[in-house]
């Protein structure tokens, strides 16, 4: 009887590590998902500010760029 109830315990603490394990799992992957959207959201920025500086400079070059002003 007591081999049995010892048995019921070791898988219970088996079961609640696993859990345990899984949870900070699951964070870990959580944590690198926002970093990642956080890095491709500055890098989006980044092109964008790029190609209308790009924009302005070929439209200057040939004579019609007028009055403007980039916002950065």
């Amino acid at each position: 009887m007591a081999d049995q109830q010892n048995m019921t315990f070791k898988a219970g603490q088996g079961a609640g590590q696993a859990q345990v394990k899984k949870d900070e799992m699951m964070q870990n992957c959580q944590e690198t998902k926002e970093q990642a959207g956080g890095l491709m959201q500055q890098t989006g920025d980044q092109v964008k500010s790029m190609a209308q500086v790009a924009t302005d400079t070929v439209k200057n070059a040939m004579g019609m760029g007028g009055n403007t002003t980039t916002k950065q």
